[in-house]
């Protein structure tokens, strides 16, 4: 049976703009999975620790066979392979992957907490997520809509790439 999961996607050493592609093409390889839908690129300011780069973040909808624990240990792997040290809280990073939803599901064990804990407080969750599944529900929390508005202190924006010109970039 197939599930539906929402994840997080976040970056901002490394051409994080790359990184998320790329992360984007490995979550549509994972076995069992199709990755059903992701959102734009999207621009924002990092939180917690602010002495770093801005991200790219975006939101990929999968549709899983994977169990919950499974789904993320293959986002762990992911984020490894991508180089991913956890150095400290809030740190710079070359990829972050989020379970942020798994269907319905409420878990509260440790390492994994669903819905993610803080998914309803973030824009740069909120904005992606809503260009994919406007009307979805937060369990516990209600409409993603609804949270976004809670968020509008945090900037955010779409993600426009580097213009390539003949000699240089602009």
């Amino acid at each position: 049976m197939k599930v539906t999961a929402y994840i997080g996607l976040g970056a901002n050493l490394d051409d994080p703009a790359a990184q998320v592609e790329f992360a984007l093409g490995e979550l549509a390889r994972l076995p069992h999975t199709l990755l059903a839908a992701r959102s734009s690129l999207y621009v924002s300011a990092p939180v917690g620790y602010d002495q770093q780069p801005d991200f790219i973040n975006a939101v990929a909808k999968l549709e899983t066979g994977l169990s919950p624990r499974a789904l993320l240990a293959a986002l762990l792997d992911i984020e490894h392979r991508h180089g991913r040290e956890r150095t400290f809280r809030n740190a710079p990073r070359t990829l972050d992957l989020d379970l942020l939803l798994y269907g319905d599901a409420h878990f509260h064990e440790p390492g994994l907490e669903l819905p993610h804990p803080r998914m309803h407080q973030r824009a740069f969750v909120l904005e992606p997520l809503m260009e994919i599944a406007p009307d979805l529900h937060i369990p516990g929390h209600g409409s993603a809509k609804t949270q976004f508005v809670h968020c509008a202190d945090q900037p955010i924006h779409l993600y426009q790439p580097p213009i390539q010109l003949a000699g240089g970039v602009k």
